[in-house]
């Protein structure tokens, strides 16, 4: 449940900050900013909803998730392919998340 959380919280922060972007930056129409705006407060919803006793941990193992999504939807959504520097990053980051989020605890 965990993963599917961290999922499709970090689809619903990208396609919210998208939005935003497309607005800004390639001169969408203002009505982007709606679904962007809601995709962002579904991301919060979906983040609260990880169980875990410390917000911090959560979102600092979050950005692990959002860093590889990010790298995905640069390829699937910018059709633009990611060099081996995205993807060694984004690897990094992941075994990151992993330690944070499986570390032991005393």
């Amino acid at each position: 449940m965990i993963y599917g959380l961290y999922a499709l919280a970090a689809l619903a922060e990208i396609a919210g900050c998208f939005a935003f972007w497309a607005w800004l930056r390639l001169s969408k129409p203002v009505w982007w900013l709606a679904p962007g705006l809601v995709s962002l407060a579904l991301f919060a919803w979906l983040l609260a909803l990880v169980p875990s006793e410390a917000a911090g941990r959560t979102f600092a193992a979050y950005g692990g998730v959002y860093i590889v999504a990010s790298i995905l939807w640069l390829w699937l959504a910018e059709g633009r392919l990611p060099d081996r520097w995205d993807i060694s990053g984004a690897v990094i980051c992941l075994v990151g998340a992993g330690i944070i989020l499986f570390g032991p605890r005393g």
